[in-house]
């Protein structure tokens, strides 16, 4: 198994690190040519912003839109969920529009507002994860196709499935719980 993640800002080094303590053989992504062999990609948390424009710049839009229409596993997390998300409402940036979600950017606030909470995912086990929110998007809706896998306890949907795309809004590559990853890969697996 060979998994890329999307490394033209933000946390990378911090996927790649955590998938080859699984195991995986992992490589950066920064040019179209990188996502040859790939079984899945990542697309880390940063600034959703600056990664669009970058995808922009470095001609990955089109061969991203295409890898995840031909069916590979996409998972983003934070930045990468807004980035597979069909529209970020907030926002006038050009996301893939793979998944039937409308996101809101920066919904819980500035840097300053950042925490950290366990979070019930059932699809993860019975023991919460920690879940590290930082300028942190949220889901607004999802379509019929689109899973929920997690919710804040006031009710803003954190975490969700459609077929082998996934997105969280938190880090996980932040903590030392793999269990996201394993999940990651067992959608790759299939």
């Amino acid at each position: 198994m060979r998994i890329g993640v999307l490394a033209l800002q933000g946390a990378f080094n911090e996927h790649i690190k955590a998938l080859r303590q699984l195991g995986i053989d992992s490589v950066p992504v920064r040019l179209p040519s990188h996502l040859a062999g790939l079984d899945g990609l990542i697309l880390p948390g940063g600034e959703s912003t600056t990664i669009s424009k970058l995808m922009l710049d470095y001609g990955l839009m089109d061969p991203l839109q295409e890898f995840g229409r031909s069916g590979f596993p996409m998972w983003g997390t934070c930045a990468g969920l807004v980035l597979l998300a069909e529209e970020a409402v907030d926002s006038s940036i050009r996301t893939l529009a793979l998944m039937d979600i409308q996101v809101m950017r920066n919904a819980f606030g500035r840097q300053v507002d950042s925490f950290e909470t366990p979070l019930d995912i059932p699809v993860l086990g019975v023991e919460p994860f920690p879940a590290v929110f930082i300028r942190a998007p949220i889901i607004e809706s999802v379509g019929p196709a689109v899973e929920v896998l997690a919710r804040l306890p006031d009710g803003p949907i954190v975490a969700a499935r459609q077929g082998k795309l996934l997105v969280c809004a938190f880090h996980p590559e932040l903590t030392d719980d793999l269990r996201f990853h394993r999940y990651f890969l067992g959608l790759v697996d299939k």
